[in-house]
């Protein structure tokens, strides 16, 4: 049995599930993609090709492998794209949660049933069918569940809107110890640079009291305020909107002091070592043209 643990974004990672690209189907339709970012990228002719997506998860799976984290893959399926095994799951405290994703998804899930299988019955949770939530909305910091969230009357207008205030307040009621602070995201269905997929496509908490964060993500300025406040001016470092549309904020936390980075990130990497963290660069570019990045392909299960 898997025993798990998820009580922040930054303990020592030990178990993780890796996404992966093998298989990944044709260039969709534009009117099968799922956010600008992708719509994009089949509209310019450089939508990601699977060998070159393949050797950036390789690349991601090797570090992974040098600080000794067991990698689960999931099963491959003809033709799928299961490269963001965030969305599709996340873990609380010792809680798997399984995410209700756009309908389309649903095969991935079947993908990693043999994980899902490892985790004791009473520890795995389905929420009801009104709750939508993907887990890169989802982030657990100590006593608090950071939420992305869209609670605007014109939410089934936006395929971008992922989470709702159902899953806020269902995921509040199976955690009543802890705060659930929900954040409103700017969504746009047709503009990369305006939309905010998912909470860690605009913010990131990391060790060392640090965090990542675009202010232009947040549709309540008060919100992005809160964070601020609750990380402190000095320990927050402000990504651009180009930076965001990069996706700058989603890096990913082995441990405390050792964060993976996109290799072209700087601005960002520069700044991490500077605060004492050890940077490992990896090539993630070309999954960025989808709209998702290293904590999106990755989904832990277990950390100290």
């Amino acid at each position: 049995m898997l025993e798990l643990n998820i009580k922040n974004e930054i303990s020592r990672l030990r178990t993780v599930i890796l996404g992966t690209a093998k298989s990944n189907g044709p260039v969709p339709k534009v009117e099968d993609c799922y956010d600008p970012k992708s719509i994009e990228s089949v509209l310019l002719g450089i939508y990601p090709k699977e060998e070159d997506m393949i050797f950036e998860m390789d690349a991601l799976e090797t570090v992974f492998k040098k600080y000794d984290v067991q990698v689960f893959r999931p099963h491959v399926i003809k033709n799928c794209n299961q490269i963001f095994s965030r969305d599709i799951a996340f873990v609380i405290d010792d809680k798997i949660i399984r995410a209700n994703i756009l309908p389309d998804r649903g095969r991935e899930i079947e993908a990693i049933r043999y994980v899902w299988n490892q985790v004791d019955r009473k520890n795995r949770i389905i929420l009801p069918k009104e709750c939508h939530v993907e887990g890169g909305d989802v982030m657990p910091w100590g006593d608090y569940i950071f939420i992305g969230t869209y609670s605007g009357e014109d939410y089934a207008d936006y395929i971008t809107a992922r989470t709702n205030m159902d899953a806020v307040i269902a995921i509040q009621e199976l955690f009543p110890e802890k705060t659930v602070k929900a954040f409103e995201l700017k969504k746009s269905n047709t503009n990369a640079k305006e939309n905010a997929l998912h909470l860690d496509c605009c913010f990131q908490p990391l060790g060392k009291g640090k965090a990542i964060i675009h202010k232009s993500g947040f549709l309540i300025e008060r919100e992005y305020n809160w964070l601020v406040d609750f990380f402190g001016n000095k320990n927050v470092f402000e990504i651009t909107k180009d930076e965001m549309y990069n996706m700058n904020s989603n890096v990913f936390s082995i441990s405390e002091d050792v964060i993976i980075s996109e290799r072209t990130f700087t601005r960002l990497n520069t700044w991490l070592r500077q605060q004492g963290f050890t940077v490992e660069e990896v090539p993630y570019a070309e999954i960025g043209k989808q709209g998702g990045l290293l904590r999106c392909t990755t989904m832990p299960l277990i950390r100290d």
